[in-house]
């Protein structure tokens, strides 16, 4: 049997699988949304053990890093290789109407979920207006 192999496609496929693309990122894919009063972020980490994820904030840069280890044993061969290995780190920066000092994570089947509470100073509130002999109460 003849095969002919294209060294383009072949580089294109692995910048790919390095790289990732716009539509799909390599090693850390991520959905967030708004939820009532907070903000949640999940990333895929498939593979990955939680005692290898490390979050830092940095003012109001949030860093997600993790690692997902080579297969174990000196003796394994490996037949395929597809899914990223190492460490893999991306970051996030979060407005100013984000209370940094409050977020939260969990790990559950390979899906770290963070949860950052909007800032009370960036919430909606009331403002008591003074007339002479009355107060009225004037939405903000």
């Amino acid at each position: 049997m003849l095969m002919r192999t294209d060294p383009f496609r072949e580089l294109d496929r692995l910048a790919q699988q390095v790289l990732g693309t716009a539509a799909r990122p390599a090693a850390m894919p991520m959905d967030a949304w708004r939820e009532g009063q907070d903000f949640v972020v999940a990333f895929d980490l498939p593979g990955v053990s939680a005692d290898s994820v490390d979050l830092d904030v940095e003012r109001n840069v949030l860093t997600v890093r993790a690692e997902r280890p080579e297969p174990a044993g000196k003796d394994t061969e490996l037949i395929a290789s597809e899914r990223p290995r190492g460490v893999f780190s991306r970051q996030l920066i979060l407005g100013d109407t984000l209370d940094t000092d409050n977020v939260k994570a969990s790990y559950d089947a390979g899906v770290l979920t963070l949860r950052i509470p909007v800032a009370e100073k960036a919430k909606p509130r009331k403002i008591e207006v003074e007339t002479k002999g009355a107060k009225h109460e004037i939405s903000a």
